[in-house]
């Protein structure tokens, strides 16, 4: 509990600075529970129950079924190019924004929070805009056999998209607390830019690049509205997890359906598990720091 010191006749007493009463804290963590209950741990709970409904027979049917398997490949892929394409681009936007001064900064720092601002449906459309058959490259891209809507590299770009935020907005405030001394001091006694990065700058962000790695990755894996405006919805081909999902559920076939989305919720199970031990390895190291 955080307290506050205050003088008042020539001495001093400790003063809590929350003071509610008992009933008010334990109301709000109540009513903090309930909704946590009923909005997040109920659906997870209900999605592994249809999931099984059928029998473990049916579940392992349908998650081993050739589009189903096809679908989690592609996943898996997109996410695979994604995630390290969005850590490049974040180690080099959060270094650029946090130890440098330019003109155009804050303009960076905007674009980068625009995937937030922006429908991902919407920006599905812009890449049919710009790459579909009747948009402004569509003519040449014909001519030249290249196909990037519905086709995995129009998958790519969308998820790209939406995911961009993810690591740099993990990285720019972590790189502006810690500063500048500690690469100036190793570039004074000869280090080169990449020695610099490897032994100083990058041990002290792997936790925050990790949290934000497993945060881009299950957006990346997770993501419907751009991907859905793009891939086209063919079967064995640009279907994502998510996308058969839908296909399954609007076919009535609710087990399989199910069955894959309860793939998606571990996912989701194994990000939160991941985040927590990354959260409890950063204030390990936090602490050892301040006892050193």
């Amino acid at each position: 509990m955080t307290t506050m010191t205050f003088p008042v006749s020539g001495t001093t007493f400790r003063q809590r600075a929350t003071q509610e009463p008992a009933w008010v804290r334990r109301s709000l963590i109540g009513l903090a529970l309930v909704f946590l209950t009923l909005f997040l741990f109920v659906p997870l709970i209900s999605v592994f129950y249809e999931a099984f409904k059928k029998g473990a027979e049916v579940y392992f049917a349908a998650i081993t079924d050739s589009d189903a398997v096809s679908a989690i490949k592609l996943t898996l892929t997109v996410a695979a190019i994604a995630v390290p394409l969005n850590l490049v681009f974040g180690i080099a936007a959060a270094w650029a924004i946090a130890k440098f001064e330019f003109r155009g900064k804050n303009l960076l720092i905007t674009l980068i929070d625009l995937p937030f601002s922006v429908s991902p449906v919407v920006s599905g459309l812009i890449y049919v805009l710009v790459f579909g058959l009747q948009g402004w490259l569509g003519p040449w891209l014909a001519e030249h056999d290249i196909k990037i809507i519905f086709a995995v590299p129009g998958i790519v770009l969308a998820t790209v998209f939406v995911t961009v935020p993810f690591i740099a907005r993990e990285l720019i405030p972590l790189m502006q607390a810690q500063g500048t001394e500690e690469e100036e001091a190793a570039v004074v006694l000869g280090a080169s830019g990449w020695q610099t990065f490897y032994q100083i700058t990058l041990p002290n962000i792997k936790w925050g690049l990790l949290y934000g790695a497993i945060l881009c990755n299950a957006r990346a894996m997770g993501e419907f509205g751009a991907v859905s405006v793009v891939s086209g919805h063919i079967r064995g081909n640009t279907n994502t997890l998510p996308l058969h999902v839908e296909i399954l559920y609007n076919e009535y076939n609710f087990a399989a359906a199910f069955a894959v989305a309860s793939l998606l919720a571990l996912l989701a199970l194994v990000t939160l598990a991941l985040k927590t031990l990354i959260e409890f390895r950063n204030k390990q190291t936090q602490k050892q720091r301040g006892e050193e």
